[in-house]
């Protein structure tokens, strides 16, 4: 059964909630810190898909950006994005884009999940060093080694366990009929 418009808005807008509540679970680190954001980008696309993944990540990210506190540590405003750490808040949207396409192409399965979550990390995090250099004025070896590299294992970590919970959830909720399954 197909759904309605404003049910998928207000699936869309559950899934930036997500994004903006994990995204107050943080680990400090001295130059950029572990948030749940990237848990759960992975976890919302899985669930949504494409379309509806990739709204919630633009809603959250629209709301961060006209200053409502979603992004991590209570923060929030133009000038995060514009930021140290905005290369990675921008990086979610292509990466639940690519993460949405490449589960559209290979399935929703918990080996697919896993690696559409591992392209968002790399994508995430080439995104984020990107900027990292670019506006710390970095080397490109200091933008990685401080921007991408104390991320990785973290971040497959993260990218399996936003595809396992991702794939259970998904799988539920087709199962009640309360979001469309992947022809």
């Amino acid at each position: 059964m197909k759904k309605s418009n404003t049910y998928n808005y207000v699936l869309a807008a559950f899934g930036a909630t997500i994004i903006a509540v994990l995204a107050q679970v943080t680990i400090p680190l001295p130059l950029i810190p572990i948030t749940g954001q990237t848990l759960a980008v992975g976890l919302v696309v899985t669930i949504l898909g494409t379309r509806l993944g990739t709204l919630s990540v633009l809603v959250y990210i629209l709301l961060g950006t006209a200053g409502i506190p979603v992004f991590s540590g209570m923060s929030g405003g133009y000038g995060i994005i514009i930021g140290p750490t905005g290369g990675y808040i921008v990086g979610f949207l292509a990466a639940a884009v690519l993460m949405g396409l490449y589960l559209n192409k290979f399935g929703i399965t918990i080996v697919q999940a896993i690696i559409a979550n591992i392209i968002g990390m790399v994508v995430t995090l080439a995104f984020g060093t990107v900027w990292l250099k670019i506006v710390g004025d970095l080397t490109w070896t200091a933008a990685f080694m401080g921007g991408a590299a104390p991320f990785i294992v973290v971040g497959v970590l993260k990218a399996v366990l936003a595809a396992w919970l991702g794939v259970i959830v998904r799988r539920r909720l087709e199962s009640a009929h309360l979001i469309e399954a992947i022809a």
